[in-house]
């Protein structure tokens, strides 16, 4: 795999995860995100390891001034991107009416409207040239009530399966990458230590093993990945209970 791929929020979590399993296949790298310094150490670490190009693209996604340098990137004739990971996002708690609108309106912000301009931006080139790929992180929360989270993932979701009935035939697949709870910094960023976030041992999921399948089916031109067995159950189960049981459920964890 001797393409180009660019992975937004790449400092940390999945994004990093993204950029270390995409380097060792010999992709080389785009890493954006606002925290210059991890960036810089995570690219330092995989030009060593691994003997691949890694360019480093600092900016906040939410400026429109640094948003648009990624978005030239992404339309740079002499440097194709062959991939495009939408991963950058954020957690707010649940209880919509207790959260600050401003931080709820960059919420949507950066889950839906960053990674729409994004692949706006990344699929003329792609389908210009007659191949590329589009993931976008989203969560089995978008499959259900889960205040604004789910709803945001659910538009990312609904999203990627037009897309890719609309452009996989042009050579452009966009898959929805759904994992449901997944071991990095993401709860730690939102205020929940390890251990306090509210979720039972047997729900975790291993970031590895979810950017390794969210890959295998990205090439595969899957529209949905759910890299999980039991989540895989758990999204078919929420298709058939009630609504009321559903909403309840989707309220564990943080």
């Amino acid at each position: 795999m001797a393409k180009t791929a660019m992975i937004t929020g790449a400092s940390s979590g999945l994004g990093a995860e993204y950029a270390r399993q995409l380097a060792a296949m010999g992709a080389d790298l785009v890493l954006v995100a606002r925290d210059r310094a991890a960036l810089d150490e995570l690219a330092a670490t995989l030009r060593a390891r691994h003997r691949v190009g890694v360019e480093v693209l600092a900016a906040d996604l939410l400026s429109p001034r640094q948003r648009e340098k990624v978005e030239r990137r992404l339309t740079d004739p002499d440097r194709p991107i062959e991939m495009l990971v939408n991963n950058a996002g954020f957690g707010l708690p649940l209880a919509f009416e207790r959260n600050d609108i401003e931080d709820e309106v960059r919420h949507l912000d950066l889950h839906v409207e960053v990674p729409m301009r994004l692949s706006h931006a990344a699929l003329g080139p792609m389908l210009a040239r007659g191949h590329g790929r589009i993931l976008n992180v989203a969560s089995v929360a978008g499959f259900t009530p889960r205040s604004t989270y789910g709803a945001c993932k659910g538009w990312l979701i609904s999203f990627s399966r037009w897309a890719n009935g609309a452009y996989a035939a042009r050579g452009v697949t966009m898959t929805a990458v759904c994992p449901g709870f997944t071991h990095t910094n993401f709860h730690e960023r939102a205020g929940l230590p390890p251990g306090k976030e509210g979720v039972p041992d047997w729900m975790w999921l291993d970031a590895r093993t979810v950017v390794a399948a969210s890959l295998r089916d990205a090439a595969r031109g899957k529209a949905v990945s759910v890299p999980s067995a039991k989540y895989k159950l758990l999204v078919t189960a929420s298709r058939l209970a009630p609504a009321r049981l559903v909403a309840r459920a989707a309220a564990t964890g943080r």
